[in-house]
């Protein structure tokens, strides 16, 4: 994968869109378009530009590298679960008993030497030009700006590589860069990630923390840039692993960071622990923008290039994206790990829509009363793992975890209130649902056993269960139910919200012969009849320990809070695509969407009729 582009247009079906197209909302919206469609493909732009100021780049912008499972799969050089399978062979590894034992396992130790990043006594491809610190401006990079409401442009694919203090580890991290003038860069690194805690402890010892970013090059560096590995373990060994060839690492030209020798671009820089900025809004993977908040600046150093260099780029907001496929990838990769620590896991599913930490559905085999309850304390106890939100746990006579119908009527026939465990713990930096940042509640579904007795006492129809709750509060404007054929159909309702939907929870108690569960949306922004959004909606926006009731009925409260809920912390806006961009590029003929498509993806805002 020396020319990357080249590859694309061989084995991915790469598009190439040669018009002048804005680095700011254009490109991004283009982007945003084509990964939501079922044939999606990588997008090259080859003449971005920036309107506003008068710029035309020489770099092209390449967009949904992972446009697919199908080229997924071949970025790896093999289907993900073939590396899982090399992986659960070296953690089955044991010490051979005879000579004979030796011989067999030379090969397998033999191929690890590949594992290893070999560091370079030269300079890569990466550094064939080189810009002084006295001339390095970051506009001549085509950096995007994906959101009306975003606090400027960022870089979206950027790998970022820190060190430890001492200098004995090193980290890839894939995080999100604000561009605040032409030589500074605002570093979102998570509380909980690596580099955070890098900085720590620069921070502690009052210097300076070197770091290098990198972009584009070889696309399984940006999928290792995001994988969830161990702590103090360097990413470059996955990609050695998977490729079974050896990282080969340049030295950085002005701090003792080492990087891929043919990345496109490299920006090096120190971070100073006294300098924090604020950085954001930025429309994120969550569908929601992060809030403004003080994070470290990175003063740029020098940016070097490879003399053709192509600029790297992804977009975020609401699924389906591009991380579905980076996800679906680091989920089969990674199953492997998960099963010292919860033996009897079979599989594991975390779906786009319930934007991996938010929803993880899991198979299991039991052996014992409360196994999943003891799983679910696992999963919520481990790494990246303690940051999942809900999780839902089947026995191993359920049904594919990814045909949605079958596992859906196989939960929903088995789900009780007594088989639901919620309980606090450690959530995402970016979830925005829970009342302290950091800390809120989960929700765990044990869906093991088998189906429950107790069916609905007596189902309505559609038009008259919402009859019967608008004489109850007429701020209940839609209605439908979903799985009526199951032990617990799911009601959804649409509401005009003027007041905590707990209370209305306790007032619809006297028609509970009618609801086993019930789900509550705003009305605002909310298609009651996508149940694809809805999941999305529901996991982003619950602190199960607030939000959900378990008297009568299953009551869930998806709706936005505020002031009548007792809710002080900012709540976030969704992202909208800006509509004036999305005319503008059909009537040039780059996008073709109708309403259905705008609707279904909630591109725009709207209002339940």
């Amino acid at each position: 994968m020396q020319d990357v582009i080249q590859w694309l247009k061989e084995n991915g079906n790469l598009k190439i869109i040669d018009q002048p197209l804005d680095v700011a909302l254009e490109i991004p919206h283009v982007a945003y378009i084509e990964v939501k469609k079922e044939d999606s493909r990588p997008l090259l732009f080859t003449h971005p530009v920036n309107r506003a100021k008068g710029i035309e780049y020489e770099t092209p912008v390449l967009m949904n590298i992972f446009a697919n499972k199908e080229i997924t799969q071949k970025i790896f050089g093999k289907h993900p679960d073939e590396v899982a399978k090399g992986i659960e062979g070296l953690l089955k590894l044991k010490p051979p008993k005879s000579f004979k034992e030796k011989l067999a396992m030379l090969p397998r130790l033999f191929s690890l030497k590949n594992v290893f990043p070999k560091r370079l006594g030269f300079r890569g491809e990466c550094q064939e030009v080189v810009i002084p610190k006295e001339a390095v401006d970051l506009d001549r990079l085509p950096i995007l700006k994906t959101w009306e409401e975003d606090g400027g442009p960022f870089i979206t694919m950027g790998q970022v590589y820190t060190q430890s203090l001492d200098g004995t580890m090193q980290n890839l991290g894939m995080y999100r860069l604000q561009q605040y003038d032409k030589q500074r860069l605002g570093m979102h690194w998570q509380i909980h990630k690596d580099a955070s805690h890098f900085f720590d402890q620069y921070q502690r010892a009052g210097k300076k923390m070197p770091v290098t970013v990198a972009i584009g090059g070889d696309p399984l560096y940006i999928w290792c840039g995001q994988a969830p590995m161990p702590h103090g373990m360097f990413e470059m060994l996955l990609y050695g692993f998977v490729r079974n060839k050896n990282a080969q690492l340049v030295k950085s030209l002005t701090n003792d960071i080492y990087i891929p020798r043919d990345v496109d671009i490299v920006i090096e820089g120190f971070v100073d622990p006294e300098k924090m900025e604020i950085e954001g809004p930025f429309g994120d993977h969550t569908g929601y923008y992060t809030l403004k908040e003080p994070f470290p600046v990175m003063e740029v150093e020098t940016i070097t290039m490879k003399k053709d260099p192509v600029f790297a780029a992804t977009v975020v907001g609401k699924p389906p994206l591009e991380d579905k496929y980076m996800g679906w990838a680091t989920e089969r990769v990674f199953l492997p790990m998960l099963k010292p620590m919860a033996p009897d896991l079979i599989d594991y599913y975390m779906p786009e829509n319930g934007v991996f930490h938010n929803l993880i559905i899991a198979k299991m085999q039991v052996h014992y009363p409360g196994h999943a309850q003891q799983f679910m304390h696992a999963f919520w106890g481990v790494g990246q793992m303690s940051f999942v939100k809900h999780a839902i746990f089947v026995g191993e006579d359920a049904p594919a975890l990814e045909d949605h119908e079958a596992f859906s009527e196989h939960v929903l026939n088995r789900l009780s209130k007594e088989r639901i465990l919620i309980t606090q713990g450690i959530v995402d930096h970016l979830d925005h649902s829970a009342n302290e940042q950091f800390v809120g509640g989960k929700l765990g579904i044990d869906a093991t056993g088998e189906e429950i007795e107790a069916g609905m006492e007596a189902l309505l129809d559609d038009a008259v269960l919402l009859e019967r709750m608008r004489e109850i509060d007429s701020d209940i404007v839609a209605l439908k139910q979903y799985m009526t054929y199951t032990n617990n159909p799911v009601c959804v309702i649409a509401v005009n919200k003027r007041r905590s939907q707990l209370e209305l929870m306790q007032e619809l108690q006297v028609l509970q012969a009618h609801i086993r569960v019930l789900v509550i949306v705003d009305a605002a922004n909310n298609d009651i009849g996508d149940p694809y959004m809805l999941i999305w909606r529901v996991v982003n926006n619950i602190d199960a320990q607030r939000d959900v009731q378990l008297k009568g009925f299953i009551g869930v409260d998806a709706t936005n809070k505020g002031k009548v809920d007792s809710f002080e912390r900012e709540w976030p806006g969704d992202t909208f695509c800006t509509k004036t961009v999305l005319d503008s590029l059909q009537e040039e003929g780059l996008i073709d969407i109708d309403d259905t498509f705008i609707k279904k993806f909630g591109l725009l805002p709207f209002n339940q009729e």
